[in-house]
């Protein structure tokens, strides 16, 4: 090789590395001024990795997490929580068929909250939804002291006086249960506001109530639990000062198997809109 093409490849190269170098250092500082993104828009990401992959991304989740506490370490601490509560309800949690079990408490501190379901056109309700109120009855004789919130809106397209919350404890007097135990909540229509609208009712007229028990049919069970525990951490102060613990469940046999995470995360997505 001639001395003039060693000269043009060493300049070629020379050109090359500065190329690199400036591209490299371009990054860094990119990097280094990046604007820290929106709580909220860590959350969307956390949530919706989770419900796309739930803890095949572990990476992501933890990397989500970490950023989120560095932003506001209350809002970290509480996402921490509501992972872990997460992957409990779906993966750890036991489910207690026909009555709730044994060893809750036997004072009005107790609340069994019993989830509805899509009434039938004519306002009357559905065979699964008498089943989840056997369930709740069974549990109300169990614990005499417990409250009951019946939670669930108006769903009959042909009654629109109807409600899942108003049938429902029509049934549970007509089958024994004191009117004076029992809770309306008639205006939720999915299972996040299932648990906003309860426990909204539950802060303002009983405040002796701190411990939550979930009757539904088995395959809701999970969904509910992370809902009602979920809202409850972010009601309160910081983690680990939540007032309310959804301690138990009773579920009405239907199926094997719970709702997906990325429905469970289009329902935790809603309890931040509010």
């Amino acid at each position: 090789m001639t001395q003039i093409k060693k000269t043009v490849v060493f300049i070629l190269f020379a050109v090359l590395a500065l190329c690199i170098a400036l591209f490299c250092c371009k990054c860094g500082l990119e990097d280094k001024h990046k604007e820290p993104r929106e709580t909220q828009e860590i959350i969307k990401e956390l949530t919706t990795c989770y419900g796309t992959y739930g803890e095949n991304d572990q990476k992501t989740i933890d990397e989500c997490l970490k950023e989120l506490e560095k932003q506001d370490h209350v809002a970290g601490d509480k996402w921490r929580s509501i992972i872990s509560l997460w992957k409990y309800s779906n993966n750890g949690l036991v489910l207690h068929y026909d009555v709730l079990p044994d060893g809750l408490p036997a004072t009005d501190e107790l609340c069994i909250v019993v989830l509805g379901y899509q009434l039938n056109v004519d306002g009357t309700m559905r065979e699964e939804l008498i089943g989840r109120l056997e369930v709740a009855k069974a549990s109300a004789e169990k614990y005499p002291n417990a409250l009951i919130v019946c939670t669930g809106g108006h769903t009959a397209y042909q009654d629109s006086n109807a409600s899942e919350a108003g049938r429902m404890a029509e049934w549970l007097i007509q089958n024994g249960i004191s009117e004076d135990r029992i809770i309306v909540e008639d205006n939720s229509l999915t299972t996040a506001q299932n648990a906003m609208f309860s426990i909204d009712i539950l802060s303002e007229k009983y405040p002796q109530v701190t411990k939550l028990a979930i009757v539904s049919s088995d395959y809701h069970i999970a969904t509910g639990n992370l809902l009602f525990g979920a809202r409850s951490i972010l009601l309160a102060e910081k983690a680990g000062e939540e007032k309310y613990e959804v301690i138990s469940n009773a579920a009405y046999k239907v199926s094997t198997g719970s709702l997906s995470t990325m429905f469970q995360a289009g329902s935790l997505s809603e309890l931040l809109r509010t």
